[in-house]
């Protein structure tokens, strides 16, 4: 966006801009949007800060964490149908044999690794264009709003189709069909947390909307129990169920479609002195609302961040046990000779471990900024339940349950990465591919994890726990790593700022956190830890 289209669409030319260094395409639509939309300081001083974040917490927070409990609740709820087969008849319905349902599992987060690539393309195709205001075209017509709410619609379309399934390739189809169109929800959800909250606050609402495991788990759980007790010649229960949640997500995409803001600029819920207090708000974090500029050095140094490779690692081999929590707990908890229905319920208290760990996590983190050295308690602990699983005698029940539960503490190491993501992660274009790398990351953990439960080791899956265990500690190990590193590089940029300050006596330039600067090239930029 040059000079000549920022006058054209604000009518402004933004005087206050023209001393900032570099073009403005450089420039975050933030501050764009603050120089063309001046106000009165006697405006925004009327404006009560606390009563703002409880108002953008109501238009924001529900949508975030119903989304990611219906994205969660459809993995929960193939889990449940599947094991259940004797009771709701999926696997007799669909005529699953051997290794079919942990390839269909498999297949969805396949799905949702590939349907990163789109996006990547779409930004090459951008930058190689001619036309000057293609990246504003794009991004006014697929927004992070408009498109979690789009795509939520299509997935609860595809979940409701699931009920007319009846063999293994519509069951492999319908799944790859609902990874591609998931892909979207989390890296959606971490650019609007971003844009709304403070690092501080942002650990919190992550926290919130990441309960939504937790709620999923427990309402998987007690639908599997209620549907399996629904019995009717036209539709079987696990139909009814897939046919239910496909409305309700449906439902809820069209609620998000209308009420989830693109960015602050454009939350008609607003008032223009609100809009302005909500962005300034925001520039503490030195990471930026929104550009559409694409830069190839974010994606240059994207890949030379040793805390990106790090955060990537750790997403891979604790998503193996994500996995497990999400295909695998009822099949764990049925084994260790339990009946069905009571097996469901019993799989309700990991639901509850899941939404306390990460409610008790935000607080520490958020208290004590410490966001590593949470993950590596709480994984050591996930470490300890497998441990449980894996070496105590069957007859054993409680001691197993108890490795089950404490397993899902991992779960806590997904949003604290999403957190710190967010937090530590500047420059548009660099954010957006690290959270699309993430979510990638993520994808892959997925895709390996039900194939360490391999038919032939039923019913005490032992290779599988163990794998689990050693994945754990490495996950520790990882967050450790990553506490050690930010430590370090805080204490590099101290030390080099204090010597400059030491031989220089010259001003920071106005308007840094605003340039579209990564957290590399930002010298006053320091790490959330």
């Amino acid at each position: 966006m040059n000079d000549s289209t920022i006058r054209e669409k604000t009518g402004h030319t933004l005087p206050a801009l023209q001393s900032v260094q570099g073009s403005f395409t450089s420039l975050d639509l933030a501050i764009v949007y603050l120089e063309s939309h001046p106000g009165s300081p006697a405006g925004e001083t009327t404006v009560d800060q606390a009563q703002l974040v409880r108002k953008i917490d109501r238009h924001i927070v529900p949508i975030a964490l119903a989304a990611f409990t219906l994205q969660f609740l459809d993995k929960f709820d193939i889990n449940v149908n599947s094991q259940y087969a004797a009771v709701m008849g999926l696997n007799q319905d669909l005529k699953l044999i051997g290794n079919d349902f942990n390839n269909a599992a498999s297949a969805m987060y396949i799905a949702n690794l590939i349907a990163e690539l789109p996006t990547g393309a779409l930004c090459i195709t951008i930058l190689l264009s001619k036309v000057d205001d293609v990246s504003g075209y794009i991004v006014q017509k697929v927004r992070p709003g408009k498109w979690l709410g789009f795509n939520m619609i299509l997935w609860g379309v595809v979940t409701a189709c699931m009920a007319a399934v009846n063999n293994y390739r519509g069951l492999v189809a319908t799944r790859i069909m609902i990874g591609i169109l998931e892909a979207a929800t989390a890296p959606c959800l971490m650019l609007i947390t971003g844009m709304w909250y403070t690092k501080s606050e942002a650990v919190i609402r992550f926290a919130i909307w990441y309960c939504g495991l937790g709620i999923a788990q427990m309402l998987g759980s007690l639908l599997s129990w209620g549907f399996q007790k629904v019995h009717h010649e036209a539709l079987s229960g696990w139909r009814n169920m897939f046919l239910v949640l496909g409305c309700v997500t449906a439902a809820t995409g069209i609620w998000a479609l209308c009420s989830m803001p693109d960015s602050p600029m454009e939350a008609s819920w607003l008032t223009e002195a609100e809009k302005r207090v909500a962005i300034q708000r925001v520039s503490v974090n030195q990471t930026g609302i929104k550009n559409t500029h694409f830069k190839w050095q974010h994606l240059r140094e994207l890949v030379l961040d040793l805390q990106i490779w790090l955060m990537t690692c750790l997403i891979i081999v604790t998503s193996l046990t994500s996995g497990v929590i999400s295909f695998y707990s009822t099949t764990l908890i049925r084994n260790f000779g339990f009946s069905p229905q009571r097996s469901a319920l019993l799989n309700m208290p990991s639901g509850a471990v899941s939404l306390l760990s990460c409610l008790a996590t935000a607080y520490i983190a958020h208290r004590y900024n410490a966001r590593a050295l949470s993950m590596t308690v709480f994984c050591c602990l996930a470490a300890m339940g497998s441990g449980l699983m894996s070496f105590l005698p069957s007859n054993q029940r409680a001691g197993l349950l108890a490795g089950v539960y404490l397993v899902n503490m991992e779960t806590v190491t997904l949003f604290l990465v999403f957190c710190l993501t967010t937090a530590n992660v500047a420059g548009q274009t660099k954010r957006v591919a690290a959270n699309a790398l993430i979510s990638g990351a993520f994808s892959v953990g997925n895709i390996i994890g039900p194939q360490l439960f391999k038919p032939k080791d039923a019913p005490q899956y032992i290779p599988a726990k163990i794998i689990l265990l050693v994945t754990e500690i490495a996950t520790a190990l990882f967050a450790a790593a990553l506490r050690v590193y930010y430590g370090w590089q805080n204490s590099v940029r101290d030390k080099a700022f204090q010597e400059e300050l030491n031989q220089s006596r010259e001003a920071k330039p106005d308007n840094l956190e605003w340039r579209n600067l990564t957290d590399r090239e930002n010298e006053t930029f320091r790490y959330k830890y």
